[in-house]
């Protein structure tokens, strides 16, 4: 009889042990950080899909401020330079000198009491205006004048005439002066009692409004005020007037 097959139970087999959770994916040379992140992919971004980019703040611009402070005293020192260099070659090459003025003769052709106790008095004044630059001409504008003064009281006064005076120039102007004085009994009285002495003290003002010209170069207008300071021996009427004594002084306003 065949043998029968016999039928034995199979042991139960264990499962395997659970292997334990795979550490994630780390590049060579990287470490974990505290947040369980590779540094090596934090250094790179494209490692993660999901990273945000770093913003720095901006830093101040104290820098170009700076800058330009120093930039725009830098051309303002150069601009200055230029322009002292400039007028130091102008004063070399043209050495200007101011004009002056001297007192040919005085007349005095009216000087009379009004009924309304008024001055009134009529000068005739040579004087010769000398220019005396060498490569410098002047042109006299219009609004210059001569005043004659005694004792801060102006007599009388006129106008100079507009004209261009050349170099090394001396011209002679002929100038009427005219003028009305209130409270003139106190001041005919004054200069009568002067007259006595043979010695009546006088400023001759003068002012004219000049432009110089440097070559063809015509420039700003300035001011040339002169004070002359005169010593007459008379005030007689229509009769010649000797001038004892005469000192000019002269300067440039701007």
């Amino acid at each position: 009889m065949a043998d029968h097959q016999r039928i034995y139970p199979m042991e139960a087999t264990e499962a395997p042990p659970p292997s334990p959770p795979t550490a994630p994916l780390m590049l060579p040379g990287s470490s974990r950080s505290e947040k369980s992140v590779p540094v090596m992919a934090q250094q790179h971004p494209a490692l993660i899909q999901h990273a945000r980019p770093v913003i720095h703040p901006p830093k101040p611009k104290r820098g170009c401020f700076c800058k330009c402070i120093c930039w725009t005293l830098v051309l303002l020192i150069i601009l200055l330079i230029m322009l002292g260099a400039t007028a130091g070659i102008i004063y070399l090459v043209f050495k200007p000198k101011l004009p002056n003025y001297s007192v040919n003769s005085l007349r005095i052709s009216d000087l009379r009491l009004n009924f309304d106790m008024t001055l009134y008095a009529k000068f005739d004044v040579k004087i010769t205006a000398n220019n005396p630059n060498k490569k410098i001409g002047i042109y006299y504008e219009k609004g210059g004048g001569l005043s004659v003064w005694y004792s801060n009281t102006q007599l009388c006064e006129g106008s100079l005439p507009e004209f261009y005076q050349g170099h090394r120039n001396k011209t002679v102007l002929d100038v009427s002066l005219t003028g009305q004085v209130q409270a003139g009994s106190t001041l005919m009285a004054a200069l009568q009692e002067q007259q006595q002495t043979g010695r009546v003290p006088l400023e001759l003002k003068v002012h004219a409004p000049v432009a110089i010209k440097l070559g063809r170069l015509k420039l700003r207008k300035v001011r040339v005020l002169g004070e002359c300071m005169l010593t007459a021996d008379s005030l007689s009427a229509n009769n010649p007037i000797s001038i004892k004594a005469s000192d000019c002084k002269f300067r440039v306003k701007l």
